[in-house]
């Protein structure tokens, strides 16, 4: 069994103190070694018991204190000792700095590598767990961030780092004027896109699309205020614009039938993708939930899904019943056996298909959008603006006309109640507006 002894060595050169030497054993093999920082004068010290002579004149205080820490770091050492599964393997340096851990344990304290912006905003991206398409969406401010961050080194300051704590409405600032310029950047900074590259090169971005970046942004900045990572929170001082549309346009019930009975025998691929237009402007689904629509959400006589944007708050099931033409539609590829309901092209490759389903039709009246770059209204052919979101627009747009009711149109197209996008289909119920005219009369 390991015991220890505790016991002093006198100096010729220190003749009035001695430090108090500690030696452990365990039988004749294991004899460790371990000088304390305790001090005795050596006439004071009791040899055989191991401590202060009981018939000095001491202070009581002092001497219970001594006694107490000799007894102390013999207790230390045999608890070091006997925790240790190599026991051979122990020297009297390993043991002094065991002791030196638990006496001063400030001294191996490592300080964690203070996390990153970066790294924080990946945190925040797996502890919200947010679905798949706004992970993406979020990626995209991201990788905008790093090229900023980047552009900033080159054009600013070298050492320029975003930092959760130093981010400033200046620097908002500054960041949504990279936004703004940056597909002019490509050519003069190749490097950077070279770092943090995109499957496209950047396009002019619309102060909408800026707007919607500046928001997720902040709610991320709102998170790590809530979580404890940083007080610093500039959007307090930095105004995000409000976003500005335009008049929804949208087809008419009579032009949805025109382009489902115009002949495309001659272009069999393009006559499905005309099939899929049509199907989704009688659910008036979003693009993302048309492309993960399966025979699996026909229920009853009715399409049933959740939409992708309710996932990630409160989930709510849209059910929208199928008429003639879409049951019609469905019925066609019956025999279809890809996952998905209908045989689907990549999204770019389906809204380029809709404009050239458009002019077969022969749709080439001219509508009001608003230049996401200007913020003008200007006059552009149907056909040349068409895409899928045009099929959403003309379920709600034509529902509304014939019930007038926002939240049961709502409830069919997935809308929140309450929701700014519905409310824009208001603006363009001119039969309504001309009804309520009437009353007056």
């Amino acid at each position: 069994m390991a015991s220890v002894t505790a016991f002093i060595r006198v100096s010729k050169k220190r003749i009035e103190r001695a430090t108090v030497r500690f030696r452990l054993r365990d039988g004749r093999s294991i004899q460790l070694f371990h000088a304390s920082e305790l001090e005795v004068n050596p006439s004071d010290w009791d040899a055989t018991r191991q401590e202060i002579k009981a018939k000095v004149l001491y202070d009581a205080e002092k001497r219970a204190a001594f006694n107490k820490a000799v007894a102390d770091r013999k207790n230390m050492m045999l608890e070091i000792y006997n925790a240790v599964s190599d026991k051979e393997g122990l020297t009297s340096e390993l043991l002094d700095q065991e002791i030196d851990k638990r006496l001063h344990p400030d001294r191996y304290i490592v300080e964690q590598p203070r996390q990153t912006f970066f790294e924080a905003y990946e945190e925040f991206i797996e502890k919200r767990k947010l679905s798949d398409w706004r992970v993406r969406a979020i990626q995209v401010v991201i990788r905008a961030l790093k090229r900023y961050e980047l552009y900033a080194r080159r054009t600013v300051d070298r050492r320029f780092t975003l930092d959760l704590d130093t981010v400033t409405p200046q620097v908002l600032g500054d960041f949504e004027e990279f936004l703004r310029n940056e597909h002019t950047f490509c050519e003069q900074y190749p490097e950077i896109y070279e770092a943090v590259p995109e499957s496209r090169t950047p396009q002019p971005r619309g102060q909408n699309t800026i707007n919607g970046i500046l928001t997720k942004l902040r709610t991320f900045f709102i998170w790590a205020n809530d979580v404890g990572k940083t007080t610093n929170n500039p959007f307090r001082n930095h105004h995000i614009e409000e976003c500005v549309y335009g008049t929804p346009y949208y087809i008419s019930i009579d032009e949805r039938n025109k382009i489902y009975r115009t002949n495309l025998s001659r272009h069999p691929q393009l006559a499905v993708q005309r099939d899929v237009f049509v199907f989704q402007c009688l659910i008036g689904c979003r693009v993302g939930d048309l492309y993960k629509l399966t025979r699996e959400n026909i229920i009853d006589g009715a399409v049933e899904y959740i939409p992708r944007k309710t996932k990630d708050g409160h989930p709510v099931t849209v059910r929208v019943p199928l008429n003639a033409i879409a049951r019609e539609i469905l019925a066609k590829y019956a025999d279809y056996a890809g996952p998905p309901l209908f045989p689907l092209m990549a999204e770019q490759q389906y809204n380029k298909a809709i404009k050239r389903i458009f002019l077969a039709a022969g749709l080439k009246r001219s509508v009001t959008i608003l230049n996401p770059l200007t913020r003008e209204g200007e006059q552009r052919p149907i056909w040349e603006v068409a895409s899928s979101h045009l099929a959403r627009r003309a379920f709600v747009g034509n529902l509304y006309k014939q019930v007038k009711d926002p939240n049961l149109v709502g409830a069919l197209s997935g809308h929140k109640e309450g929701s700014k996008a519905f409310a824009r289909y208001r603006e363009i119920d001119e039969e309504m507006k001309n009804e309520l005219v009437k009353m007056l009369e």
